[in-house]
């Protein structure tokens, strides 16, 4: 409970903050890093302060603290030759925390995925340190990804036009990529750059995958945790997870498959 209080504690914190109205994608990247940087040194370091945090309430609610590997749990041959603590330690604490960093770096990515396409609009103060040539580079850069056959929906050379003006023209006060659209159709005079910033805040960067996998192993842990093993655990909350991908594979060729090849050996023993 105190691992997942840690854990989940973090995420929900980035959560809110991802979704403020004045949220800006530089500062939501810097954001997940420093999440990432966090469970990272969490992974090598947090164990033990969670086992102090564990025994310092089970003092305060007078309960003798009981050390017990999990994945003993309704197997008759232990895992590894472990002491219950390590192997709580390798199986659980480490499998989580690395399935929570794995999010966020796939969220990161996602992110400067992004900024590399869109990142010179951001804000004013980017838009307005760019050179002639970076500033062309960068329109050349989004024509070309937002290009379907010979068509794109910007034209490079028009862009690049119209935000030269627009460094000169753009009032400072308008810094996020919201507030620059909205001086944009004030305007009326940037149909080109209007579109940029439209497409800008209406392509999704993020998935849910962080949270899915979270509300996913709550929701078979509720119901399903006491009866089982933490490796069978792991394995369920992964299909669930990954149910869209299962759909598509043939799950009879599989058994039937699996059953030859155990026919085959069976025979082979004989």
């Amino acid at each position: 409970m105190v691992i997942w209080y840690h854990i989940l504690a973090k995420v929900n914190n980035l959560s809110k903050q991802l979704q403020s109205e004045t949220m800006r994608i530089d500062e939501a990247m810097s954001s997940v890093g420093a999440l990432i940087e966090f469970f990272k040194d969490y992974r090598e370091n947090g164990f033990e302060k969670a086992l102090d945090c564990a025994r310092a309430i089970a003092s305060g609610l007078e309960i003798y603290p009981v050390h017990f590997d999990e994945n003993d749990i309704g197997s008759s041959e232990p895992v590894q030759k472990l002491s219950p603590q390590e192997s709580f330690r390798i199986q659980y604490f480490v499998y989580i925390v690395d399935q929570a960093i794995g999010s966020l770096e796939r969220m990161f990515e996602q992110y400067k995925q992004y900024e590399d396409i869109f990142g010179f609009l951001f804000t004013t103060e980017k838009l307005k340190s760019m050179n002639t040539s970076e500033l062309k580079s960068c329109c050349k850069n989004l024509e070309k990804r937002l290009q379907n056959g010979h068509i794109s929906d910007i034209n490079a050379d028009d862009l690049f036009n119209k935000l030269k003006l627009l460094q000169k023209h753009l009032p400072v006060e308008y810094n996020t990529a919201n507030g620059i659209l909205n001086f944009l159709k004030m305007m009326n005079t940037y149909p080109v750059s209007c579109l940029a910033y439209r497409i800008l805040l209406t392509i999704p960067i993020t998935v849910a995958s962080a949270e899915r996998s979270f509300s996913k192993l709550k929701f078979l842990k509720s119901y399903l945790r006491s009866t089982m093993s933490q490796e069978r655990l792991n394995a369920l909350a992964l299909i669930s997870i990954e149910n869209e991908f299962l759909e598509n594979i043939d799950y009879e060729s599989l058994i039937d498959e699996f059953s030859s090849k155990n026919a085959r050996r069976s025979m082979f023993r004989k």
